[in-house]
């Protein structure tokens, strides 16, 4: 493990391989560790670069104090990348590491040579909702703030169970193993924090103007928002691709890790 000073915090990371680099930033209650299961896949031939995002293990945060916000994450990785020395770098971000970078690419696509998004987290701008998809798909921010309101309670275990099962379906935390579950719960603070920042819906405008190629990955078994936004959002960027990985939801890197590695590495190996 390593650590950059970036913007006043040192923030923490893995590093390893060697060619082009390619930083990974990972999703809600996740941290460096979410990307395990291609460490090995995706650190051959290239450079891989896996930060924890400011306030994310290894640093034990109770939630009070700092800064935390998704427009402070994204300052920190613009420096982060900028710190590195070598770039331009290809961006991989799941859930709302692939919101992050999708507002990172729109700032500084000078930093970047490829983007790949996840299952984005966020939300549409409501003209974008396809009225077939509309129904009652539950938002993302909805689920947050259930599972951040329990967390608050004092019911840590219901709070991660009610984000994990709301994100991923019925069960998907006892699915989980336990190692995923400790994870979370490291980092189950920064998901109370996260209900309270307001997050700008995806617009046509911006998607339309995202200049650096861009690939979506979404998992076969992903149903609900997650699914809709990156359907939505390929159809828009110019020049955009969308892979589906079979036999895998939202927690795709787990599940199916040496798919999604040959998934993103054909992608990165045309640009």
């Amino acid at each position: 493990m390593k650590f950059l000073r970036v913007n006043d915090y040192d923030m923490a990371y893995i590093d390893i391989g060697k060619g082009q680099p390619t930083v990974c930033i990972h999703g809600a209650l996740n941290d460096f560790r979410a990307w395990s299961g291609i460490l090995s896949g995706m650190s051959d031939g290239r450079r891989l670069i896996t930060p924890s995002l400011r306030h994310y293990f290894p640093e034990r945060w109770d939630g009070k104090g700092g800064q935390f916000n998704l427009a402070q994450h994204i300052d920190d990785v613009i420096a982060f990348i900028e710190g590195l020395d070598d770039r331009p770098v290809d961006l991989i971000g799941h859930s709302r590491g692939g919101l992050l970078a999708f507002r990172l690419a729109l700032r500084r696509p000078d930093l970047l040579r490829g983007l790949v998004l996840a299952e984005p987290a966020g939300a549409l701008d409501p003209p974008l909702m396809r009225s077939e998809e509309v129904g009652e798909l539950p938002a993302v921010r909805t689920i947050v703030k259930r599972a951040a309101e329990k967390i608050v309670a004092g019911d840590v275990a219901d709070g991660l169970r009610a984000f994990v099962d709301g994100i991923g379906g019925a069960g998907a935390w006892d699915k989980l193993p336990a190692v995923e579950q400790q994870m979370r719960e490291d980092n189950a603070y920064t998901l109370v924090v996260q209900s309270a920042d307001p997050l700008e819906p995806y617009s046509k405008e911006e998607a339309q103007s995202l200049s650096v190629k861009t690939l979506f990955v979404v998992g076969a078994e992903t149903r609900g928002m997650l699914l809709v936004i990156s359907k939505v959002l390929a159809d828009l960027v110019p020049n955009a691709g969308l892979a589906v990985i079979p036999n895998a939801g939202h927690s795709m890197l787990r599940q199916q890790p040496k798919l999604f590695c040959e998934t993103v590495l054909a992608f990165l190996s045309e640009l």
